[in-house]
């Protein structure tokens, strides 16, 4: 019998919450565990309650912005900042905590976990955002990049970079 270290569980996690994405672009998956406990997800999509861009189409895509540019021309929310939300609207303190993400946190994202209190950073995917390397190691966050390797390769659906619009 094979049991899953904590590090591959909780990245295991984090691309399974990723699968609730309503990206156009990117599917995104974050989790907040702080004592090997979950405690909140987050994935990348637009408010509750409003129409998904798979409905309205892609504002970035219409203009044309590349990935890691203008985040505020967008009519989604971060994976990372999603968790942040739910924690609050929860009364849960991340302070502490750890973060496995299925992407490596953008400039935007990493000054909120840095003001959250996120202690450390686990990713798979590359980001295209120089500032924020250097914002995380004057914070004392080394975000560390992993190999993920689904646990049931069978089951996983892959992460989607550009998921197509019809």
């Amino acid at each position: 019998m094979h049991r899953l270290a904590w590090l591959d569980y909780f990245m295991n996690i984090a691309y399974l919450v990723s699968e609730r994405s309503t990206c156009c672009r990117r599917r995104v998956g974050a989790v907040a565990v702080k004592d090997k406990r979950i405690l909140a997800t987050g994935y990348n999509g637009v408010p509750a309650g409003l129409r998904h861009c798979a409905e309205v189409g892609c504002l970035r895509q219409q203009m044309g912005i590349p990935s890691g540019q203008r985040h505020e021309i967008c009519r989604g929310l971060h994976a990372e900042q999603n968790v942040i939300i739910q924690a609050a609207v929860h009364g849960i303190n991340i302070q502490g905590a750890e973060l496995y993400c299925t992407t490596h946190p953008c400039v935007v994202c990493s000054k909120m976990l840095i003001n959250c209190g996120i202690r450390r950073i686990y990713y798979a995917e590359s980001y295209p955002d120089e500032l924020t390397a250097g914002m995380l190691r004057e914070a004392g966050i080394e975000p560390q990049q992993v190999v993920f390797e689904p646990a049931r390769p069978e089951i996983f659906v892959p992460p989607v970079q550009e998921i197509a619009h019809e």
